[in-house]
């Protein structure tokens, strides 16, 4: 628990650093470039798909025939689009953390290493195909259990359950692999992923619980519907911004967790002179 704690408010003071703030950015481009551009393809083309397909869902299909009864036709003006934009959260949310995988994480292992474990080797036991694969192969599984577990989240309980424990795992492959891929050889990773599972699935459920904070941006309301095209990229940011967060708690943990395991380097003799000689020290 100290290790985790420590590692957490490392991450915390890492986000505020100017590269961290600054690599947030080129995701949220990407991400905004890709989320306008099927918003104009395909935006009418699927609400109405959705408008005329609604009857024929189960159980939503049922219901939403009973509230037409009592309110009008114009339930499924209001609901369809509703529907897609939280369909689409879990896309945004698996592209997040894709960009982040492929975009920062390198970036912040450099910053991490270079800042806090300079003398760390770095055996380079994984390269970028094989973090493709981790990342390609886990998003898929984590889809593939959200679409399983889709007729759930209309039950409450479920759906504060569900879709962190998937997040959770889902960054815990992800960013576990590209936070050791450069400084690890292939053993010492399955060692420490073995040995640090439970600490490291821990860290990827809570910063799934705070990636699901931006998601009430999203009330299901017309109002949300309107300023989707606003919505979308203050989205993408915010769940770059956690997912960053996430990377450095990764990171700082794994790192710390792989110098332990090789033993720490031998102490270097500190210069004898006043307080600005400690502050030029890297900050452990």
């Amino acid at each position: 628990m100290k290790e985790l704690l420590d590692a957490f408010w490392r991450a915390a003071a890492y986000c505020l650093h100017p590269r961290v703030i600054g690599l947030s950015l080129l995701p949220l481009l990407v991400g905004t470039v890709l989320a306008w551009l099927g918003w104009w393809l395909y935006w009418d083309a699927t609400v109405a798909a959705v408008q005329s397909g609604l009857p024929g869902w189960p159980i939503l299909g049922t219901v939403v025939q009973w509230i037409e009864r009592f309110a009008g036709d114009g339930v499924r003006a209001v609901l369809a689009p509703s529907l897609i934009v939280a369909l689409s959260l879990p896309v945004v949310v698996v592209a997040s953390v894709l960009l982040v995988g492929l975009l920062m994480t390198p970036a912040i292992v450099n910053l991490v290493a270079q800042r806090r474990f300079p003398q760390l080797q770095r055996r380079r036991g994984s390269g970028l195909f094989a973090s493709l694969w981790v990342s390609l192969s886990s998003t898929l599984l984590a889809l593939a259990l959200l679409l399983v577990s889709l007729p759930l989240w209309f039950v409450p309980p479920f759906v504060l359950v569900l879709p962190p424990l998937i997040w959770g795992w889902l960054t815990y492959r992800v960013m576990s692999h590209d936070a050791l891929a450069e400084h690890a050889d292939g053993d010492e990773r399955e060692a420490l992923v073995r040995t640090h599972r439970w600490p490291l699935l821990a860290i990827g459920v809570a910063t799934g619980y705070l990636g699901a904070a931006p998601s009430l941006l999203w009330a299901l309301n017309a109002l949300t519907i309107v300023l989707a095209p606003l919505l979308i990229p203050l989205s993408i940011w915010l769940y770059t911004l956690v997912f960053a967060f996430s990377a450095l708690w990764f990171v700082h943990y794994c790192l710390a967790q792989l110098e332990q395991m090789r033993g720490a380097p031998p102490p270097t003799a500190a210069p004898a002179v006043g307080t600005a000689a400690l502050h030029a020290l890297p900050p452990r």
